[in-house]
């Protein structure tokens, strides 16, 4: 049995669950998807289990992303998924009342905010406490965030793209956009469709982003072949696929990113544009090693960009070393 003391770190991500607990590290990373029953309402599957479902499901049974954009879609799957993943990341066994810290985008209302601490007061948890991404990006990536100096951390996950200048423990300037790893697949449904006439499901958008997905010319074009339906005969097809026109896909959600990075670095006051020269641009999140997302800010931006190493696990490392100062902030709400 764990005790009462258990602190728990979530990056409550659109397309990913991670857990992290006080002391022991990452114990859980499962897809953000439940399936249910339309007609009982009965949660049937949670994570991977659920993930196989996804398209292959019948007429009264819905596999599900719960989360959108970053934020909560659907409050009940929200709170059955999290509860199993805590019962999961923290034994078998019993626990007591326990604190959470959880990841947020940096734009997220108020009404957003509430909804996620009225979740994880549901599963239980004492307290509740919101970190925003881009801040958790930043210390998982090694950043030391505490001295008075620009740091510029683009956290590109599945729903949302956060970007923000921080310095002494805070975002300065912030911007958070919804186009992410999650709005690349879809561009890439959407291109095979429109060319084609094939329809392809979202999880070969996703092995084939991984595959041969470019958003920078590749030394050499690569080609994957990728099945799915084809619109006019209905029958299955395997077509062949270049990285080139994966590349022409994806350029324009690409080109939004680097937009949206010139005009935070517009924004940001001249010593921190400064700092932010010297030290370069930090990159985490699943979205960032999309092949050539770096080179193409680094072309636009004439800043060097650096993918931080774990970029996938950056924001939960970062939430569990966010987890140390837990009794420092309950002492300060104290007062």
């Amino acid at each position: 049995m764990i005790g009462s003391k258990l602190d728990i770190g979530i990056d409550l991500g659109t397309a990913t669950v991670v857990a992290c607990v006080k002391g022991k590290g990452i114990v859980l990373r499962e897809p953000s998807v439940v399936a249910i029953n339309k007609t009982t309402k009965e949660v049937l599957a949670v994570g991977k289990e659920a993930e196989k479902m996804i398209g292959r499901t019948p007429g009264n049974i819905i596999a599900i992303r719960p989360l959108r954009n970053g934020v909560i879609s659907d409050f009940t799957a929200t709170s059955k998924m999290l509860k199993y993943f805590i019962n999961k990341a923290c034994s078998k066994g019993g626990f007591g009342r326990f604190r959470m810290m959880i990841c947020v985008p940096s734009q997220i209302t108020e009404v957003e905010k509430r909804a996620v601490i009225d979740v994880a007061i549901q599963t239980g948890a004492k307290k509740a406490y919101l970190i925003e991404e881009p801040v958790a990006a930043a210390i998982g990536a090694g950043i030391d965030i505490s001295k008075p100096c620009g740091n510029l951390v683009v956290d590109i996950g599945g729903g949302t793209t956060d970007i923000a200048v921080i310095s002494i423990g805070g975002s300065v300037v912030s911007s958070s956009l919804k186009t992410a790893g999650d709005k690349f697949n879809k561009d890439i449904i959407k291109y095979i469709k429109k060319k084609y006439n094939i329809l392809i499901g979202e999880r070969t958008a996703e092995k084939i982003k991984m595959g041969i997905g470019c958003v920078y010319p590749r030394e050499e074009d690569i080609t994957m072949e990728a099945r799915g339906r084809n619109l006019n005969t209905g029958l299955p097809i395997t077509i062949k696929l270049k990285s080139s026109e994966i590349m022409v896909a994806l350029i324009e959600s690409a080109m939004q990113i680097v937009e949206s990075v010139k005009s935070v670095l517009e924004k940001t006051p001249p010593e921190l544009t400064a700092d932010i020269s010297d030290k370069g641009i930090y990159m985490t999140g699943g979205g960032s090693l999309l092949y050539g997302l770096d080179r193409l800010l680094e072309e636009n931006t004439g800043i060097n960009v650096m993918i931080a190493q774990d970029a996938i696990s950056c924001v939960a490392i970062g939430t569990g070393k966010a987890l140390e100062n837990l009794d420092a902030l309950d002492a300060k709400s104290r007062k």
